[in-house]
């Protein structure tokens, strides 16, 4: 059975659009080129997309531009991030997506703890959304908290549980300020996900709060 067979949760349409029209924060953009790296429906769904986007280009009237117009987008090419969003397998734990951001697979990630054993990695995106790597040891738990915004999770490694349902590798969940959950790590493996917010995350308890600001979560 190919592993995408077993992949029960998928990105939304309006987030897969997004993504085709080039709209989503770079964080955002890690993380489905992530998943979709992972998901053949995902990508069938993207590729449709992207070739709707290509038909309403070909339609669209010409506009008038300024003589220095090659220039600046020459410009802004340059001095903005090259590192590729290829949604292309991998044969490491990290999809290649991931591997492009760290330089390799997990081996090449600086984990700093959070607790209980939890660890994370911040890794290097545009300020609009924060994107990070979560390693859950097998059983423990995320304390239980809410949303201020949009918080994406993909499982790369091992899978997790909380009140919405179970997640494995490949799948991603979506979450928005109407969900509260505790994620815990099944007992079988060591959990390892990727997650991106666009706010920071409401914890009900006091000690997690306390050090929200200075573990940026």
């Amino acid at each position: 059975m190919n592993m995408t067979d077993t992949i029960k949760h998928h990105l939304t349409p309006e987030i897969l659009m997004a993504y085709s029209a080039g709209t989503l924060p770079e964080a955002f953009g890690l993380i489905v080129a992530t998943h979709v790296s992972m998901c053949d429906t995902c990508r069938s769904d993207l590729d449709s997309y992207d070739a709707v986007g290509g038909v309403v280009m070909e339609d669209a009237k010409l506009a008038n531009v300024s003589d220095d117009a090659f220039a600046a987008t020459m410009k802004l090419i340059s001095s903005g991030d090259s590192t590729p969003l290829t949604p292309r397998r991998s044969s490491g734990t990290l999809p290649s997506p991931l591997q492009d951001y760290v330089g390799g697979d997990l081996d090449q990630i600086k984990w700093k703890p959070l607790g209980m054993g939890v660890k994370q990695a911040i890794l290097p995106t545009s300020k609009a959304a924060t994107a990070r790597l979560l390693y859950i040891p097998a059983g423990a738990a995320v304390p239980d908290h809410g949303h201020n915004g949009t918080e994406m999770t993909l499982v790369l490694q091992g899978a997790f549980v909380d009140e919405d349902d179970r997640f494995a590798r490949g799948d991603v969940e979506v979450a928005n300020e109407d969900l509260e959950h505790t994620p815990i790590a099944d007992v079988g493996e060591d959990c390892i996900c990727l997650a991106v917010t666009d706010a920071p995350l409401k914890f009900n308890a006091f000690l997690p709060r306390l050090a929200q600001r200075f573990l940026r979560i």
